[in-house]
């Protein structure tokens, strides 16, 4: 039986000490959340139900989003051992610059009605973390104040080439003139995808009062206190709105773009062209003999063609066939920083987050983008420090193996 003793008040006294709380609530619930899930919760608390099933909702059934989430759910690690791994190197060289991390923020619609500090709050986090940031054709905010907001930093813009062609050819020269050093040219968006949260939400833009969004907004005041207090939404893009987005985006979108298209953007844009939206193995092989610079493995987050190709499961074909031509990077269903880690290890020059961004904003604003960009980060480091490499060029296949659930059927 041990001694028993009188205990030790001083001890006692090292056990006892308390933390002081912190009485700022918004920096207390960012340092409880732990994972991208945790930012999700505290969104969807945080945010009216039409602007957060716009931002977390897919298409149709959503069986493409649940997929490419589940795809990285079936990775199988292969970890070294006994290699000195007290420092490890997130820097990647994209595009012809260097990101501070293997990702960066993807470009998002509408971005002010999830969370008023919207593009803004994303690019600032962007430029202080060393990542490129994306701007969207349908973004809230100007490619200038984008540029204002993230001065010397690396700005990225997503096109749409639209009905009105001299719409989107003015944008591109905006974003020459404001120093955007890329341009993504999305090809998966002819017409808009079934999203039929939105529908059911009866989620519109401008937002529109119902019963039920009243009755919704009750317990976030916050939110409407926000978004009537601050300027109201102007997009890049669009002279008018009104309707859902399936309807904004049907009314924008042209369905006749075809290859001669990107031709015609090659020769009004003279920066890093890439391509995204690529969702088979001859689509990439064309886009690498024309001479872009960089391929987006994407199905657009599962928010357009329901039961698309998983892009994760693509990746490695594609890499084998044109990944020493052109730069391959991917998205979609990347909610940890490990999932970054076994895109890089298939092939992956870089990849891109949106909804795993968008959920830190809507739980914080600025700072929630900040916290979701730190919990990214330290996955990654980890998961380089336990697989027992030092630099992103040390991650290769023999790291990853993609276990599918999902085998097709040959005929």
């Amino acid at each position: 039986m041990p001694k028993r003793q009188l205990p030790d008040v001083r001890a006692l006294s090292q056990l006892m000490r308390f933390e002081r709380p912190d009485l700022n609530g918004r920096r207390r619930r960012l340092a409880a959340a732990l994972t991208i899930g945790d930012l999700r919760s505290i969104a969807q608390r945080r945010t009216p139900k039409a602007a957060f099933d716009y931002t977390d909702g897919s298409a149709e059934d959503e069986l493409s989003l649940a997929r490419a989430r589940q795809a990285f759910s079936d990775v199988e690690f292969h970890p070294s051992i006994l290699r000195d791994v007290s420092t490890v190197d997130t820097r990647t060289q994209i595009l012809g610059g260097t990101s501070s991390l293997p990702f960066g923020i993807a470009p998002t619609g509408f971005t002010r009605l999830m969370q008023t500090e919207g593009e803004i709050a994303g690019a600032a986090a962007a430029g202080a973390a060393g990542i490129p940031f994306t701007l969207s054709t349908l973004g809230t905010s100007t490619i200038e104040d984008v540029r204002a907001a993230n001065p010397s930093g690396r700005n990225w813009f997503q096109l749409y080439v639209m009905r009105q062609r001299e719409i989107s050819f003015g944008l591109v020269e905006r974003a020459a003139e404001a120093g955007f050093d890329t341009l993504m040219f999305t090809v998966d968006t002819p017409i808009a995808g079934a999203r039929l949260r939105d529908k059911r939400n009866g989620f519109s833009i401008p937002p529109r009062l119902t019963l039920g969004t009243i009755v919704n907004a009750l317990p976030r005041p916050w939110w409407w206190f926000d978004f009537l207090t601050t300027p109201p939404l102007e997009f890049a893009s669009l002279s008018s709105t009104g309707g859902t987005v399936g309807d904004l985006l049907d009314a924008a979108m042209d369905p006749s773009v075809v290859f001669d298209d990107l031709a015609t953007i090659r020769k009004l844009w003279r920066g890093r062209l890439v391509v995204k939206g690529v969702q088979n193995v001859e689509d990439a092989k064309r886009l690498a003999d024309l001479g872009v610079d960089g391929i987006l493995l994407s199905n657009h987050g599962g928010r357009q063609l329901d039961r698309a190709p998983v892009p994760f499961h693509l990746l490695p074909k594609v890499v084998r066939e044109v990944g020493r031509d052109t730069e391959v990077m991917v998205d979609t269903g990347i909610m940890s920083g490990a999932d970054i880690v076994a895109c890089l290890a298939l092939g992956a020059k870089f990849t891109l987050v949106g909804r795993a961004y968008l959920y830190g904003l809507m739980a914080g604003g600025r700072q929630g983008v900040d916290r979701a960009i730190e919990i990214l980060s330290s996955q990654i480091v980890r998961t380089m420090k336990l697989l027992e490499v030092t630099s992103i060029a040390e991650l290769g296949p023999n790291h990853v193996t993609q276990l599918q659930r999902l085998t097709p059927i040959v005929p």
